[in-house]
């Protein structure tokens, strides 16, 4: 064992962290103010600007796996992702304090993010892979949802009540730190994975757990800084747009520069991704929040879960 590599795996996890963190802070204080600036709802901007840039580490693994020829490692980091967002990152979230969902969530968004799920299932499950063609399919259905995305934010504009910083430094405060969120995200995973390597932990159990876990940092320390600050709809939005995100445009991408190879395994990882957004649904449907108790029940099944891949990964 080199023990020099392995502390140094730990240091870059640490700073990794420590990097996420602060990003996310200045991340989500840039992007809230640029809301109220321009009268964009915070859950707009969540599903939006907040969950493409906290999915910037998703893409750009499963971009750069595809252009390597490493398709599998593509569907692999998102599927893992998409689970872990929301038995993970809305569970930590909802068990810090209770998140609100609007109506628009519960009947569109959410909905529509099992939708895309099946469909993902459905093409995996027909032809073990997805083609280019699929591939622009998805991409037509994720400028479908920007689409009303735009419709749904020029309808319900907000006046900004209350004083903000100029622009341009709620501009600098968001890019400075999503560019501090990626790079924490990079040195978490790297130190995530060497350290998982170390332990012998299989490449599946790696790719759906730890990548997967290091990709959503992000999603994570913007969610919970965002729920703590009192902007939930950025919380919960940040999730399932980037659940959306991961599917139509990483997936779809990344399928248009190489087909994408859909293994049998995937399938039941795509069936249990699908279960963790009917559970989302089911346990925000009548109160319009996510309470403590539904949160922890989402840790144990993600518990359950991992307790699934170390057996049979």
């Amino acid at each position: 064992m080199d023990v020099l590599g392995f502390l140094l795996d730990i240091g870059l996890l640490v700073l990794g962290f420590l990097l996420l963190m602060k990003g996310a802070d200045w991340f989500v204080e840039g992007t809230a103010g640029i809301a109220r600036k321009f009268g964009i709802p915070q859950i707009v901007i969540g599903l939006t600007i907040v969950a493409m840039g906290t999915s910037a580490p998703e893409a750009a693994v499963s971009v750069n796996a595809a252009l390597q020829g490493n398709a599998s490692i593509s569907v692999g980091n998102v599927v893992g992702s998409n689970i872990l967002n929301i038995l993970i990152i809305l569970g930590i979230t909802g068990t810090i304090t209770a998140v609100a969902i609007q109506k628009s969530t519960l009947q569109i968004d959410i909905p529509f993010m099992l939708a895309i799920t099946v469909v993902l299932g459905v093409i995996g499950y027909t032809g073990n892979s997805i083609s280019r063609i699929e591939g622009i399919i998805l991409l037509v259905f994720f400028v479908a949802y920007l689409a009303y995305l735009f419709v749904m934010a020029k309808k319900n504009k907000e006046e900004d009540n209350e004083e903000t910083k100029p622009i341009w430094k709620l501009l600098i405060f968001a890019v400075i730190g999503i560019v501090i969120i990626v790079l924490g995200s990079d040195f978490a995973v790297d130190g995530a994975t060497g350290i998982a390597k170390v332990l012998g932990l299989s490449n599946k159990f790696i790719g759906l757990t730890i990548v997967a876990l290091g990709t959503s940092l992000p999603e994570l320390v913007t969610s919970v800084t965002a729920a703590r600050k009192g902007n939930a709809d950025i919380a919960i939005g940040n999730i399932v747009g980037s659940n959306i995100f991961n599917i139509l445009f990483i997936l779809g991408t990344s399928a248009l520069i190489i087909p994408l190879e859909f293994a049998n395994g995937f399938i039941i990882d795509t069936i249990i991704a699908l279960f963790a957004g009917v559970f989302l649904w089911v346990s925000v449907f009548k109160t319009k929040k996510l309470t403590r108790p539904w949160s922890v029940v989402m840790l144990v099944s993600y518990a359950a879960y991992l307790v699934y891949l170390l057996m049979f990964s």
